[in-house]
């Protein structure tokens, strides 16, 4: 198997992906980064436990087999991950097991009721051997990816979160069998196996949750389509598979089709559906010289698209490595997580020894103690502290996914709920970045005018014109037919219309963008464009004020278009800025303790987003402007700015809240344990509500639309 590797930036650096199907929690996380850091070549490791891969940056001197055999040195199988292979579902291995689990749980449980009711002499011994022969082979069997899991840690002289349950598994059915052989009175069968079943199905709703938010990336790339027709130069067709597609090559698309890649039109107009890019529900007109996108849907008629991009250079390839990514970084919160799950081991075997010699030297028999000591290890598993973080940010991130919003970052989540100020570029964030004719004017326009004008524009590639055609198609307007068209770079478009000479180019005298219409018999008409604001600006100022965020222009732009921007929207606001000045401008307002968000798309905003606490750029940003942000969002709606801040205070609240479940479940539990107040089935029952609990209450994240509102 040859590994998924490709050069990066740093001369002589290789990046390796490793999966690694054995990780579930952040105690795995942190275990194989370190594992992996302390490899000499390793410059970086980086883990995503929702894909249950790990990213490492390395010298050529490493190979793929050093790092596999380093994350086997600490306990984890690992193989090079291929982008041709099916992911691997994280739930099908639990589900077997959970099923056995239940299973024979009900029915020994059915058993446990009549012993607990006061079946006494042969009665019991039956039930207990009963429960016996059906609770042993579904302990076994059941408990394998905790069993395996502890083993391959010891086997290599190490510990983790299963070490323990496995311990208190494999001694709660010993003691239960060595109850039922010497015919006693309690038996823990049913403790053993609720406890397997909880965890299981704690882990199975783990496993549900990632699988579903790394469904959003597969099913993403599954709308581009398995290849193309492509065009040679003498006219040829020849279907082309998606990975032997390349630029240059010029691939025919049908109507209902979607695109196999990235491109440029350059024969035909139709119209595209973008709404798995940008989440818009209009189709958008697009015609010769327009650029298209994989996995858009061609509407209309076939056109001729020259490829500029191809397979994981795609738009819709970035956009779903961005998805992908969400779950790699590491929060505060996650590292305080992290340290707790290294201390557990040695705590909880700690805790159970000291209980066990606790009683002994209290006058209590070994049988007693070592109840005692099996109800502690059970019921202070972190199973809860362990999920706390992570599952909360890897929900909120697949919420914010489905309304167009990708984290690219899951820490930026944490840093994204204490902003306080938001510095935000005028062009092409808190506008759109293209010129948009005045709707007023076009209003004045008569049909036949409005026809004249379609026409004329749709045959120049100015970005007037393209910016007209586009209103114009959206307002139902048909082009007239027009004879002769011609067009005079600098000077505009001309035809013919009947027996009239038409024009649609520069205005004589005009300051500003504006286009002027002659159509003979009729005064001339001038079109001014603007830059429009983003839709749904005024409502997400509003909701940035309510949320305690202060808001401000910072752009490089000229003054008087800054100027009339800030007039429009009441923000105050910095012209002419350099990418150094909007640098220093982040930093001072840091240095007065503000915490910032930049919003921006440009190459000059770079190093604004990158010193940020937190920043957010849109899709159409450039390349520089999309790597140095923590999120992208793809539509175009400035909502997406309150949005993430919502969403990200919420998520907080919610981490919060899942730290005071974990910590204060233990602080009340463990007491109990060591005081021998709680059994091995209540300890069991116990330690899994608590992580139940704290999943079930990060799904609260996963209602998009409400948290949308959350703060609003």
């Amino acid at each position: 198997m040859t590994a998924l590797a490709v050069p990066v930036p740093t001369p002589a650096a290789v990046r390796t992906v490793l999966a690694v199907p054995t990780m579930h929690c952040a105690g795995c996380m942190a275990k194989i980064e370190r594992g992996l850091g302390a490899v000499p070549g390793v410059a970086s490791a980086r883990v995503n436990l929702t894909a249950r891969h790990v990213t490492v940056t390395h010298s050529g001197a490493v190979s793929v087999p050093d790092l596999v055999a380093a994350l086997a040195l600490i306990g984890f199988e690992a193989q090079a991950r291929l982008d041709s292979a099916e992911p691997v579902s994280a739930v099908r291995p639990l589900l077997a097991p959970l099923a056995v689990a239940g299973f024979a749980c009900m029915n020994v449980m059915l058993l446990s009721v009549s012993v607990w009711s006061g079946a006494d002499g042969s009665t019991r011994v039956l039930f207990h051997w009963l429960s016996a022969v059906i609770g042993v082979p579904a302990i076994v069997y059941a408990g394998r990816p905790f069993f395996g899991s502890a083993w391959g840690a010891l086997r290599r002289g190490t510990t983790n979160m299963d070490v323990p349950i496995s311990i208190g598994v494999t001694l709660a059915t010993a003691l239960s069998l060595y109850e039922t052989v010497t015919g006693g009175q309690e038996a823990w069968f049913d403790g053993t196996l609720m406890l397997l079943l909880f965890l299981l199905a704690g882990r199975v709703l783990d496993a549900m949750m990632r699988d579903r938010a790394r469904a959003g990336v597969d099913a993403l790339l599954r709308q581009a389509p398995g290849g193309a027709l492509v065009v040679a130069d003498d006219g040829t067709a020849q279907w082309r598979k998606t990975a032997d597609l390349a630029p240059g090559m010029v691939m025919r698309v049908a109507s209902g089709e979607r695109l196999a890649a990235d491109g440029m039109i350059v024969h035909g107009t139709s119209r595209f559906d973008q709404s798995l890019i940008t989440g818009e529900s209009v189709a958008i007109a697009a015609q010769t010289g327009d650029a298209v996108l994989a996995g858009t849907l061609n509407c209309d008629t076939p056109v001729d698209v020259r490829i500029t991009a191809s397979g994981a250079d795609t738009s819709l390839a970035e956009i779903a490595r961005l998805m992908a990514s969400a779950g790699q970084s590491r929060s505060r919160y996650v590292r305080i997580a992290d340290r707790a799950s290294r201390l557990y081991a040695p705590a909880v075997h700690g805790l159970a020894a000291i209980s066990f010699l606790g009683w002994l030297i209290a006058g209590a028999g070994v049988y007693h103690a070592l109840v005692i000591a099996i109800a502690v290890l059970i019921i202070t598993c972190p199973c809860a502290l362990g999920l706390a973080v992570p599952v909360a940010q890897v929900v909120a991130a697949g919420a914010l996914a489905k309304r167009g919003v990708l984290v690219k970052d899951g820490s930026a989540l944490e840093r994204m709920a204490g902003v306080d100020h938001a510095l935000i570029d005028k062009t092409g964030t808190l506008t759109l970045g293209r010129p948009v004719p005045d709707a007023v004017m076009l209003a004045t326009l008569d049909p036949q005018s409005a026809a004249i004008a379609l026409a004329l524009a749709s045959h120049s590639r100015h970005p007037l014109s393209l910016a007209l055609v586009r209103a114009l198609a959206a307002r139902g307007v048909r082009a007239a037919d027009l004879t002769d068209v011609t067009e005079t770079p600098g000077r505009g478009v001309a035809g013919h219309c009947g027996s009239r000479d038409v024009a649609l180019g520069r205005p004589a005298a005009a300051e500003g963008m504006a286009t002027a219409l002659t159509i003979p018999g009729q005064p001339v008409r001038l079109i001014r464009f603007a830059d429009g604001l983003r839709p749904d600006w005024a409502q997400a100022l509003a909701q940035m004020r309510k949320l305690g965020v202060t808001c401000a222009i910072l752009s490089g732009d000229n003054s008087a278009a800054v100027a009339e921007i800030a007039r429009v929207t009441g923000l105050e606001a910095r012209a002419q800025v350099s990418p150094a000045g909007k640098q220093a401008a982040i930093t001072a307002l840091q240095k007065t303790g503000a915490h910032v968000v930049m919003a921006g798309d440009g190459l000059n905003d770079g190093p604004a987003l990158a010193a940020a606490d937190a920043s957010l750029a849109p899709g159409s940003a450039s390349d520089v402007g999309r790597q140095a942000a923590d999120m992208v969002f793809t539509g175009e709606s400035l909502l997406a700015l309150p949005r993430v801040i919502a969403v990200s205070r919420a998520t907080m609240r919610v981490v919060r809240q899942n730290f005071a479940l974990a910590i204060g479940y233990n602080v009340l539990a463990v007491p109990l344990a060591m005081a021998g107040l709680v059994t091995p089935l209540v300890a069991a029952v116990a330690m899994s509500t608590s992580s139940l609990l704290v999943i079930g209450n990060s799904l609260r994240l996963a209602g998009a639309a409400r948290i949308g509102r959350a703060e609003s």
